[in-house]
């Protein structure tokens, strides 16, 4: 941050989305970088004078505006550690966290879509700690918070106390928290050197050059926002656009108008806008060099349509907040169906690769039923990584340690890939599933995700999410839950007729299909299974 401010001081560095008012107090910030650095240091001129220290931990619940963006800085700057949660935390999950981290400090707001986080949910924390929050409306006992770029540094003993401070990048600077797909939340703590190590796999996936404007509207929460943005905008002295919530016509806009490079979205909504390209074409896109997307396996028709039709090169990218940092590019993988469907090796001896994570991290794949080491293509396993991407392990979190790291140090991730043929596809991994998502039909392992890819093309289909559904003769028999786009029916002939003609064994054809109006997403655009086949289990009661 302070290389990017020395070498880009009158930069625009930080941009909140125009519509912020819709949703929260204070007007929209457009900072360069030199007034971003003197909001950062009175920020953390105030949080010194309020008591906060090095190694303190503070929760933090704010969407993304440039606030947050700044209490990285701020906070970092103090060696404060970190600890964001999503805005669709609720008091619920909130005492969870402050159980796990013992927080000195929650920061939030006093509007968000006419709640006032700062007193209801700032309500868990007040016994315990001190709550600062940015708004209008600030509660009794909380601390106000202002951005002000204009106004003069602050003179306090902090600079003093920064000056005399030891912080090195191997110190904890963040505990964001797992989704909960996988169970329980848990708290991951990751130190400066591991958010580089992976920040690296999206850096060297887009290829980004310095000064760019960069688009993020994944909250700024966790691996896809923190390593994928955060990070990579200071690197290259970007500029950072900030987008939440998720609304298609200001992210288009946004795109339009600030002549955005690089962003990430979800794989249902790049698919959506070139089944709608009346949508897409209405605005101007020409700016846009390439786009992430990931949390699910991306279909040929998608990566095709935008490299063919629109030169924008979509990257495929597999990360998770414990380390896993896979990327395809255009120059790990040209081919457009080849990079829907696999990710490069990283890590993997004799294999070499252009992005540089490929030398921060070790991948090897272990069979679920023997724990051996799987080299030859067609046997799935599950994927385990170490190296300086990975974080130490949950926090305070003995027990699930020891049930997630080998004996050896590796991570075990819970999800499945398999090595997909000989020669040059042998450098490569296929996605397949998680672990619990693998749907077990008569003693057959099938991927939901294979399915819901060839399912994402069909012409009636806006959305699609297939599960296993509880089947006392099989076991498990194939579900599929759909969106219809507008006007539409969808019959489960539809389905299997589509996936017939595409050669798809019988086997893996839907079996039971409930169409409905939307599927649950979590904060990073990720269909949540667990509860789609939960509305299946609603259905059939």
């Amino acid at each position: 941050f302070r290389a990017a401010v020395q070498s880009s001081p009158n930069h625009l560095a930080l941009v909140d989305q125009f519509n912020r008012s819709d949703f929260t107090d204070g007007k929209a910030q457009r900072l360069t970088f030199a007034e971003l650095a003197n909001v950062a240091d009175n920020l953390a001129a105030a949080f010194y004078d309020n008591g906060l220290r090095q190694d303190d931990i503070v929760v933090v619940q704010l969407p993304n505006i440039a606030e947050l963006a700044v209490l990285y800085l701020a906070l970092g700057k103090l060696g404060v550690i970190l600890s964001p949660v999503p805005v669709q935390y609720g008091p619920f999950e909130l005492e969870k966290a402050r159980k796990v981290v013992e927080p000195a400090a929650f920061i939030s707001l006093t509007n968000f879509k006419g709640k006032n986080f700062a007193s209801e949910h700032g309500a868990v924390f007040r016994k315990d700690c001190k709550v600062f929050c940015f708004g209008d409306d600030v509660p009794d006992g909380a601390i106000a918070l202002t951005l002000s770029p204009d106004a003069p540094p602050a003179d306090t003993a902090c600079t003093a106390y920064v000056d005399g401070l030891e912080i090195t990048a191997n110190d904890i600077f963040t505990i964001c928290w797992t989704s909960g797909t996988t169970g329980q939340p848990k708290g991951v703590p990751r130190s400066h050197n591991m958010w580089m190590a992976s920040a690296v796999g999206s850096h060297d996936a887009a290829l980004l050059r310095d000064n760019e404007t960069l688009l993020n509207p994944f909250p700024v929460v966790n691996m896809a926002a923190i390593g994928g943005f955060l990070y990579c905008w200071l690197m290259r002295a970007c500029t950072l656009v900030l987008h939440h919530p998720f609304d298609m016509q200001v992210f288009l806009k946004q795109i339009q108008d600030e002549k955005i490079a690089y962003t990430i979205a979800p794989p249902a909504v790049l698919t959506m806008l070139l089944k709608k390209r009346e949508i897409l074409e209405s605005v101007d896109i020409s700016s846009l060099r390439c786009i992430g997307s990931g949390s699910a396996p991306l279909s040929e028709f998608m990566v095709a349509g935008f490299g063919r039709d629109y030169d924008i090169e979509i990257l495929n990218i597999f990360g998770s907040n414990e380390g896993i940092c896979l990327a395809s590019g255009p120059k790990e993988l040209p081919d457009y169906a080849e990079r829907a469907q696999y990710f490069p090796r990283f890590g993997v001896d004799s294999l070499e690769w252009a992005n540089r994570t490929g030398n921060n991290m070790k991948t090897r794949l272990v069979s679920l039923e023997s724990g051996e080491e799987i080299t030859e293509p067609g046997k799935q396993g599950e994927l385990e990584i170490w190296g300086s991407t990975v974080f130490d392990g949950y926090y305070k979190s003995p027990e699930a340690n020891a049930e997630v790291f080998s004996a050896d140090g590796y991570f075990r991730t819970g999800d499945v890939f398999e090595i997909p043929g000989e020669g040059e596809q042998s450098k490569f991994y296929k996605y397949v599933g998680r672990c619990k998502d693998i749907i077990v039909r008569g003693g057959v392992n099938i991927s939901p995700d294979e399915i819901d890819n060839e399912l994402a093309a069909h012409p009636k289909v806006a959305e699609v999410c297939v599960v296993g559904v509880d089947d006392e003769i099989m076991g498990e028999r194939i579900g599929a839950a759909i969106v219809p786009k507008p006007d539409e029916t969808v019959t489960l002939e539809d389905l299997t007729s589509f996936l017939k003609e595409k050669g798809m064994a019988v086997f893996k054809l839907p079996e039971k299909l409930l169409c409905v109006d939307a599927l649950p997403y979590n904060a990073t655009g990720k269909i949540q299974r667990r509860d789609v086949k939960a509305m299946f289990d609603k259905e059939s009661s």
